[in-house]
């Protein structure tokens, strides 16, 4: 079963009924802009399904609200073909999990004690809207800090290396990751992420 949420209220959508929403659709630059375009809230819950796939299989990098993004040495990324499999692999691998819609302070609250791991992903600094405007402020940064160094459990953030990051959780463990960014309209660009930790950490990325 997939979940998709719409408004406050969470609908089951079912696999097979998905599937033949997205049964005939085509990749095509107009039907993008159409579907970008269109107000979720007048779609069913079918539909909103089907139009999140499809924008997010299409655009560049993924990243919903991004422009079309098409190769000329590469097949479109939007295939039944190939998603048919790809939604079946997850929900194989997220049969059991349990799925929670909580401020992150009430997700550590609630769940943990001496045998949780945390991993958290908050929005790099500089990029505090990137989640959605108002989801998380700059001033979480130091709250989220100051309540990690409280809980029972381990913990492994990652975000991006900023003097204010490194200051805010120099009583952790820091690892500095080097990488590339691919996903950009100037091409592949050299990154450095941190790796933060109440344990010690072994970082195996180059």
């Amino acid at each position: 079963m997939i979940r998709v949420r719409r408004g406050l209220e969470v609908s089951n959508v079912g696999y097979p009924q998905l599937m033949e929403v997205m049964r005939f659709q085509i990749t095509s630059r107009r039907e993008f802009e159409r579907l970008r375009a269109c107000d979720p809230a007048t779609l069913t819950d079918l539909e909103r399904a089907a139009r999140f796939l499809y924008l997010q299989r299409l655009a560049f990098g993924g990243q919903l609200g991004g422009v079309f993004g098409v190769a000329p040495d590469q097949s479109a990324r939007f295939s039944l073909a190939k998603i048919g499999p790809l939604l079946d692999a997850a929900h194989t691998r997220l049969d059991g999990v349990v799925f929670e819609n909580l401020p992150w302070q009430e997700v550590l609250a609630r769940y943990d004690g001496p045998q949780a791991l945390f991993y958290l992903d908050p929005p790099y600094w500089g990029g505090e809207d990137d989640y959605g405007k108002g989801l998380f402020d700059r001033s979480q940064f130091s709250e989220l800090a100051e309540r990690l160094g409280r809980i029972e459990g381990a913990f492994v953030l990652s975000i991006n290396d900023r003097p204010e990051i490194r200051d805010l959780f120099g009583a952790f463990v820091i690892e500095e990751v080097r990488l590339t960014y691919s996903a950009s309209k100037t091409g592949a660009t050299a990154a450095r992420e941190l790796i933060i930790a109440n344990r010690e950490v072994r970082v195996g990325l180059v």
